[in-house]
């Protein structure tokens, strides 16, 4: 909500979720928190925290001069979905990727996938951010979450992580709307088993594909840096990005 409503006209703020208190959260931040020691700490029963909140993204948007109701990035991001989709004719072409190492496939690098998560962290300025956007299934890959926290261990910069493509419509408006200081690593993936949209002429995956590669587009004519890595192995494919950041020195 925070970063939907205020991430517009090159501005806005950026919440990070972190995995527990004390995690690494690297660069200028308010630590908040429902509980323990932190910069701010909001206690309070959980309808009370969405009022709270709501009144906290309201002040904040009116600091700002933003209107915390527009979402016009967010709008793009559909239009551009729509658009490939339907350049695409309902079936996801083939995409050449720049390098492959074991089950990943890297687009927007032609270095190995150590090198390529070195080089995200590389291009980042004094008060920019890394962000983490994965396409994948929250339930069933949430092994990958850890990643936000070794990049976190690497970088002086925030590092914010998103299951997508539901980011899209939170953190995403931020992410295009918001200042133009961020680096984008997108994870995809095969599908195990893909599933067609009943009266759709595409699956669930060539849409997820679709929004992702859109989403991409949007942030590429913004002059953002945008890696893609795509897991050929869901699996094996996140253990060996996980490997991969770890060996960062």
């Amino acid at each position: 909500m925070l970063a939907e409503s205020s991430g517009k006209n090159g501005t806005g703020v950026l919440p990070v979720i972190v995995e527990r208190i004390g995690a690494p959260l690297a660069g200028k931040s308010l630590n908040v928190s429902f509980a323990g020691n932190c910069d701010l700490v909001v206690e309070g029963e959980l309808g009370a925290q969405f009022i709270f909140w709501e009144w906290v993204t309201a002040l904040l948007c009116h600091t700002l001069n933003v209107d915390p109701f527009n979402q016009p990035d967010v709008v793009r991001s559909k239009e551009k979905t729509s658009l490939l989709l339907e350049q695409w004719n309902g079936n996801l072409p083939p995409l050449q990727c720049d390098q492959s190492e074991g089950s990943v496939e890297i687009f927007g690098n032609a270095l190995g996938i150590s090198e390529t998560l070195t080089d995200c962290i590389d291009s980042l300025n004094d008060d920019g951010y890394l962000c983490v956007m994965a396409y994948l299934d929250s339930t069933v890959n949430v092994e990958l979450g850890e990643l936000r926290q070794i990049l976190a261990e690497k970088c002086a910069s925030p590092v914010s992580f998103g299951w997508g493509p539901r980011s899209l419509h939170s953190t995403g408006q931020f992410h295009k709307g918001g200042p133009a200081n961020g680096i984008f690593l997108q994870i995809t993936a095969e599908p195990s088993v893909d599933v067609a949209i009943p009266g759709q002429m595409f699956s669930f995956h060539t849409l997820i594909m679709a929004q992702a590669l859109g989403d991409a587009e949007i942030l590429a004519e913004r002059n953002q840096k945008v890696i893609r890595l795509h897991l050929k192995d869901r699996y094996a494919g996140i253990s060996e990005i996980l490997a991969a950041a770890r060996a960062i020195i």
